[in-house]
């Protein structure tokens, strides 16, 4: 910039506020302020002077100076108007580029106002150096930010995958329970069409034999009415022609055979009460046939995602790492899946189908159990592993189990008031271990596996037969 295009602006400067003129006031001396500052310098003083040349005002209301704000109005108008990036990094007052920052100020300045009274005495340093200390501090004060916004990145990525999940779980849900009315549908359709079918059957049999037994009925009552019409017959005749056939109608009588009384038949109505009496207990009672009822119900939302649980919730093997929300129920380093219900006072049991599957426990869990990471607690459970069977609990050392043979199905007893959990083998009814500890809050079924084989468990069969 040419030291007359300098001047030019520093004379469109007010000298009180250093800045371009806003609402400039001219006095009888020439020289013109702001009028906000001007009043700012005479509030107090009892003389109205000029502040340069300290010359007494002839007025206390200056004229506006309209020539020099039309100026200055264009020259604020044109800043604003230029690009963003050339307004930061150039002096509004100078269009110098931003060298020096003042440390008395705390602002950026160029070559020229470092040598303008407003910053006369002040300490300056490189606007880089001071700039790239800034940015450190504000690189430290964002990183904590940045770290929080990760977090909530991820925990949205977490909700928009569990919410997904929701929908895929209601469309798996519905869909089994339309599947599983369905087939009670079709089973309640057949036990009508049997039972119908059985009352008809009835109601052909019988009317058969009501059949027969009228037709017999008619055909004696036509017998007799006969013997009858001709006798009246012979009985209303004359004398002389009733002595004549009254011998021959007598012997017509004797000679018929003599019938005994007509009888009812037993048991020629409906029985009604085989086919109503009971009716929906009976249906329900060959119902638990058809429909197993199983003990314990697998919770998938405790499930590793590397465990594949069937349809029916009853079974468990290890396959193909699944996308499942990581939700706070959910085993996310061992292949751990619970059982839904949980025990808190008496007794249960359940049975367990293991097979020839390797490297598999089940037992049970306290409801506390940790289940993040790789320290699972309050845990008291039997398996195989590495080729052995052994017993675990709590943090306890492994304890081998001497058995005789393998392991297929087991039965899982827990009587939690005495605080015993015991194990048994379903195929040799024998006792294979038993855990004593006193419990203190609900416990629940334990499975882990990492076999291909599934952990089965096995229906409960049931007595529905009135006492």
């Amino acid at each position: 910039m040419s030291e007359m295009s300098l001047r030019s602006e520093e004379d469109l400067c007010c000298i009180i506020c250093r800045d371009i003129f806003r609402d400039p006031v001219v006095l009888s001396c020439s020289h013109s302020y702001c009028k906000a500052c001007l009043e700012n310098w005479w509030r107090g003083k009892q003389i109205p002077e000029c502040p340069v040349c300290r010359r007494r005002s002839s007025k206390s209301d200056p004229p506006r100076n309209l020539a020099l704000k039309n100026l200055c109005e264009a020259i604020l108008l044109r800043a604003e108007q230029a690009p963003a990036a050339g307004r930061e990094t150039l002096c509004g007052l100078h269009s110098e580029r931003f060298k020096l920052f003042c440390l008395d100020h705390q602002e950026p300045i160029c070559l020229v106002c470092q040598h303008s009274d407003a910053h006369t005495g002040h300490t300056f340093k490189p606007i880089d150096e001071v700039a790239g200390k800034r940015k450190e501090e504000l690189r430290k004060l964002l990183r904590p930010l940045q770290q929080k916004l990760k977090l909530f990145e991820e925990a949205k990525g977490e909700c928009d995958l569990t919410a997904e999940h929701i929908k895929a779980q209601v469309r798996y849900t519905e869909g089994h329970i339309r599947e599983q009315f369905k087939r009670l549908h079709q089973f309640l359709q057949k036990e009508e069409e049997d039972r119908i079918a059985a009352l008809r059957k009835e109601e052909s049999r019988k009317s058969q034999t009501m059949k027969e037994k009228i037709e017999a009925l008619s055909k004696e009552i036509a017998a007799l009415s006969d013997t009858i019409r001709a006798t009246e017959e012979i009985l209303g005749a004359e004398d002389v022609s009733c002595l004549q056939n009254s011998r021959t109608a007598a012997e017509r009588v004797l000679q018929g055979p003599l019938l005994d009384d007509p009888k009812p038949v037993p048991g020629a109505l409906i029985d009604v009460a085989k086919h109503l009496g009971n009716l929906t207990f009976n249906i329900w009672n060959r119902m638990k046939n058809a429909v197993p009822y199983t003990p314990v119900i697998l919770d998938p939302n405790t499930a590793n995602d590397e465990l594949i649980l069937s349809d029916d919730l009853t079974s468990v093997r290890c396959g193909q790492r699944q996308n499942l929300p990581d939700n706070p129920e959910r085993f996310d380093f061992f292949r751990i899946v619970l059982g839904s219900e949980g025990f808190d006072s008496g007794t249960c049991s359940w049975d367990v189908e293991v097979g020839e599957g390797a490297d598999w426990f089940v037992g049970v869990s306290a409801e506390s159990v940790i289940r993040k990471g790789q320290h699972p607690s309050c845990l008291w459970r039997i398996g195989h592993f590495n080729g052995k069977y052994i017993a675990r609990s709590l943090s306890d050392p492994s304890e081998e189990l001497s058995l005789m043979g393998k392991l297929r199905r087991i039965r899982v007893y827990l009587d939690w008031n005495r605080g015993k959990l015991l194990f048994f083998d379903l195929d040799t009814d024998t006792h294979i271990h038993t855990f004593t500890h006193t419990f203190t809050e609900r416990l629940f079924p334990y499975f882990n596996t990492v076999s291909a084989r599934p952990l089965r468990i096995i229906p409960e069969t049931f007595s529905s037969t009135p006492s």
